[in-house]
């Protein structure tokens, strides 16, 4: 760092931006976090998140949180099913433990547990709760106003965008936007599935199962105290439960529809969408262009999904945003002069975020493919155990 430290702000307390600035304070550089939450906890963090150990472990070892995480996390299921509409299975891996990597290569943990470890990690006052950034004001040499949605501004030398999907700082550096995919997922879940749910716990397995036919899939994940997450993904308008007449708060009348959508599928799988806990969530897909490039602009950088936004499939993105937060603050404790610690993390950063989503892009045109799933079966049997 240059002998005057600069004023850093990072947009967005979600695990890229909180890794970015543990990572920062760990080698004594003062940053600011701005989140438009009203509080830690005004949003519950509810759901596990599923981590790739390749991307998450170098930045927990860099934010000094690898025994700390470990002590929260727990392997993921290593079982992966690939079925058919019939309910035929085409594809079974079951790894022994002879075969299974020590440490697992995928882990997950409650996203609360997660959010906690970091903010935890932080010194008091680092985040700040309740500033939504409504715009930023080049003033000139890199630095940038930022001003917020109170009213108040402030002015900083270097202003990182880990502010997600809909970024305000990405419109800063680039033009592009995230366009809807073309594919839906509506998420389910079932509670206590071996109990209250046995077959559909058998079905799915111990780890993940997905079970597609001609652009439509049904995917299932293990979780924690025998939780199984549902997504029901297939091709259409994101307006889709519009056009059918239905509204999301109606339990019976999305159900109904997403029978329809499967109409055909056998009556295991149909169980899915039937016997589900709880209600139906709307998830639509979005993406940023592939590869998502800007021009390197003093004063401002992006990580996360304001920098790649991908679909979350085969590529865990919260993994991805740490390893982005831990690999620019390591850039910046590194170079004397932080505008060229920012283009190095750039120039690093464009190539991994590319074959990130790239890979993403595949396994979801793979999965909804008119011949699927031909695609997904191929890539799992060439798939290194």
């Amino acid at each position: 760092m240059t002998p005057t430290t600069p004023r850093i702000a990072i947009i967005g307390a979600g695990p890229g931006g909180l890794t970015c600035a543990r990572v920062l304070q760990r080698n004594d550089v003062p940053v600011t976090v701005f989140d438009h939450d009203a509080a830690a906890g005004a949003r519950p963090q509810r759901g596990a998140l599923e981590l790739h150990m390749t991307t998450c472990q170098p930045a927990l070892r860099a934010a000094g949180l690898h025994e700390e995480f470990a002590a929260l996390a727990r392997p993921a299921g290593q079982e992966v099913r690939l079925l058919d509409h019939t309910a035929t299975v085409l594809f079974q891996y079951a790894p022994t433990p002879a075969s299974t990597p020590a440490p697992a290569d995928r882990c997950e943990t409650d996203r609360d547990e997660l959010r906690r470890l970091l903010l935890d990690s932080l010194t008091p006052e680092t985040v700040r709760w309740g500033s939504y950034l409504r715009t930023l004001h080049p003033l000139g040499d890199g630095r940038h106003r930022a001003e917020f949605d109170d009213g108040h501004t402030e002015t900083f030398d270097l202003v990182i965008g880990a502010d997600g999907s809909w970024s305000r700082v990405r419109p800063m550096l680039s033009e592009a936007t995230p366009h809807y995919t073309g594919v839906t997922f509506v998420e389910s879940g079932f509670e206590d599935a071996d109990t209250r749910h046995p077959e559909v716990a058998r079905l799915v397995g111990a780890g993940r199962m997905r079970a597609e036919s001609a652009g439509r899939a049904l995917i299932a994940r293990r979780e924690r105290h025998g939780r199984i997450r549902l997504y029901a993904a297939f091709r259409g308008s994101q307006d889709w439960a519009l056009e059918a007449g239905v509204r999301m708060t109606d339990t019976e009348a999305v159900r109904a529809v997403l029978l329809d959508r499967f109409a055909g599928w056998d009556e295991r799988l149909l169980a899915l969408l039937r016997d589900n806990d709880g209600g139906f969530a709307h998830r639509p897909l979005f993406a940023l262009p592939v590869p998502h490039i800007w021009t390197h602009t003093p004063g401002l950088t992006l990580l996360g999904d304001a920098a790649h936004l991908i679909p979350p499939f085969v590529v865990p993105g919260a993994g991805l945003a740490m390893l982005d937060g831990a690999e620019l603050a390591r850039a910046l404790t590194g170079h004397r002069d932080p505008d060229e610690a920012v283009r190095a993390y750039e120039a690093a950063l464009r190539p991994r975020a590319t074959e990130a989503a790239e890979r993403a892009a595949r396994g979801l045109a793979e999965a909804l493919a008119p011949d699927a799933p031909r695609g997904s079966l191929r890539h799992l049997r060439h798939r290194p155990r």
